[in-house]
């Protein structure tokens, strides 16, 4: 069965919502889409009864903290399972060059030297070029350049059981994307909030989107299925109702608010 379970549906700042990350899970194995900003991850993974010895390829989209730091609490783990020859296949990690600098240069200062060759020792870092296709987990993902405006930052697209999916990272679609992403089964877009909101939270300036301007992007483009994440925190459990809310006034196919540890069946 694949599917994907949320780890985390928030953005940068929230506190008890995790940053968002997911795993791409089906019966050949676990593929972690970025891992927050702390240690949470580790035991968000072990809420699922996912061990890291489980993982054995990971995607960081973008060099943003609340996307590549809950890796180097990972790489504490990870070191010593190398060091003590716990681990013994190669983790992959997919990422792009601006990402890979910035994963190498803050471990170097924050892990010390015999844990940090016990990571390198184990690791193997995949730098993705623009539209490059890699296999994994008997699934073929294309990785691309979103063109974001901030950050260098990647996506990916997939067919899964015969269903186009798209992970467009956390900035607003590029209209470059646009005929990438029409008609496509799934899209995971970010909503940095309520569009009644938008000057409370500024999405604009971040180049984020709202709930409302992602469902009309996407309803013009024919997307069956949309998935929003990547969003602030202050409405709690009404979060998920008041955002499809807005969502369905917007997008006339169906629309899904994750909460942290929701599974999507693809």
């Amino acid at each position: 069965m694949e599917k994907i379970i949320f780890l985390g549906t928030g953005n940068g700042g929230t506190l008890e919502l995790y940053n968002t990350c997911f795993v791409m899970q089906n019966k050949n194995g676990n593929f972690l889409v970025d891992t927050g900003g702390s240690i949470e991850i580790i035991k968000r993974l072990k809420n699922i009864n996912i061990g890291i010895k489980d993982i054995k390829h990971i995607f960081i989209s973008h060099s943003h903290t609340d996307h590549i730091l809950g890796l180097i609490w990972m790489f504490k783990k990870i070191g010593r399972f190398s060091i003590n020859g716990q681990i013994k296949t190669k983790i992959n990690i997919y990422c792009n060059n601006v990402v890979y600098e910035s994963i190498v240069g803050v471990s170097k200062y924050v892990l010390q030297e015999k844990l940090l060759n016990g990571v390198l020792d184990i690791v193997n870092f995949h730098i993705l070029k623009d539209n490059e296709q890699v296999e994994i987990n008997g699934i073929n993902y294309t990785f691309f350049d979103i063109k974001a405006k901030g950050t260098k930052q990647f996506g990916f697209e997939c067919n899964v059981n015969g269903k186009r999916v798209v992970f467009l990272g956390d900035e607003t679609i590029n209209p470059e994307l646009h005929d990438r992403v029409k008609s496509a089964d799934y899209v995971m877009h970010e909503a940095f909030c309520l569009d009644s909101e938008e000057s409370i939270f500024g999405a604009y300036e971040k180049n984020h989107s709202t709930v409302k301007t992602a469902s009309e992007v996407m309803n013009k483009l024919e997307v069956k299925n949309l998935i929003l994440y990547h969003t602030e925190e202050t409405h709690g459990n009404e979060r998920k109702t008041l955002y499809e809310q807005e969502g369905k006034e917007n997008f006339s196919g169906r629309i899904y608010v994750p909460n942290d540890f929701d599974e999507i069946i693809l």
